[in-house]
């Protein structure tokens, strides 16, 4: 049965106005980035009166913005990694194994989701000196403590999200993998991880996104060496000016990593978490 003409020209009044509400900010970043300082310190021009290239070329050398590309191409994508396969051995033994503290350890798990950020950021802070004061080991100011720092938001989501898709996969084919000679971690990455791309892949993206805009750990865990893209972009701003056009700019030259991630993914994404929450 068709649907009534009203309803119809109400979603698609509805679906323009959210479309003008969503894409009205990338339009403000991209007119302002192809516009002199001039022009974006002075009022708004919804038409740019000329357009320049510049920004995108002073980007570089302001701030060291390259570094800073770098920084957070190796933290995200190193924080990604270790969480998708902890979170693989961790979900396939919840999902698959019967053990005494099953249920205590994936309700813990869940739990570290309630809490705000800011309340881990210093007992890992003290966490973090303590360590490199007792064994020389310097994690604070350093890439592998901020990637540790990221698993420790993005990993409890991952091990409960991957459960549920684990939990979706037939048992049946574990056991026709064993049957054909395979032990339990044959049977994982044979069998259950190929069935479970979709899954696993939304995982990635989600650890992947978290850690590349983070913004509160990065500015208190990192250093002139190790600053990453979400903190670097402060420096556009200095005591006489803040460089509007140059900060709209690398702002979108930041998010290309994740918005191209995003849609070649997103058949992926989307099965993945339709699976997990359905389950």
């Amino acid at each position: 049965m068709a649907a009534p003409r009203s309803f119809v020209w109400s979603r698609r009044i509805f679906l323009t106005l959210l479309t003008g509400f969503v894409l009205l900010p990338v339009y403000v970043m991209l007119s302002s980035s192809l516009k002199p300082l001039e022009d974006v310190s002075g009022e708004f021009r919804w038409v740019p009166s000329g357009l320049t290239i510049r920004p995108y070329i002073d980007i570089w050398s302001t701030v060291p913005l390259a570094k800073y590309f770098v920084n957070s191409l190796i933290v995200a994508g190193a924080a990604t990694v270790l969480s998708v396969v902890i979170a693989i051995f961790a979900a396939y033994g919840v999902s698959r194994y019967r053990f005494r503290g099953k249920r205590l350890f994936t309700v813990t798990v869940l739990s570290t989701q309630m809490f705000p950020g800011i309340l881990f950021l210093l007992p890992l802070f003290l966490i973090y000196v303590n360590i490199g004061n007792a064994t020389g080991i310097a994690l604070f100011g350093s890439r592998i403590g901020l990637i540790l720092t990221y698993l420790t938001f993005s990993l409890p989501f991952s091990i409960w999200m991957l459960i549920g898709y684990f939990e979706s996969v037939p048992r049946d084919l574990d056991e026709a993998a064993m049957v054909d000679g395979n032990g339990p971690l044959g049977a994982l990455f044979r069998v259950v991880v190929p069935a479970a791309v979709p899954g696993i892949v939304a995982v990635a993206v989600y650890a992947f996104m978290t850690a590349w805009g983070e913004v509160l750990f990065a500015s208190v865990m990192t250093n002139d060496t190790t600053r990453t893209l979400a903190v670097g972009l402060q420096g556009y701003a200095t005591q006489n000016d803040v460089y509007w056009n140059q900060v709209m700019a690398a702002s979108l030259v930041v998010s290309v990593p994740v918005v191209a991630g995003f849609l070649l993914l997103q058949r992926y994404l989307v099965a993945g978490l339709t699976a997990g929450a359905v389950k």
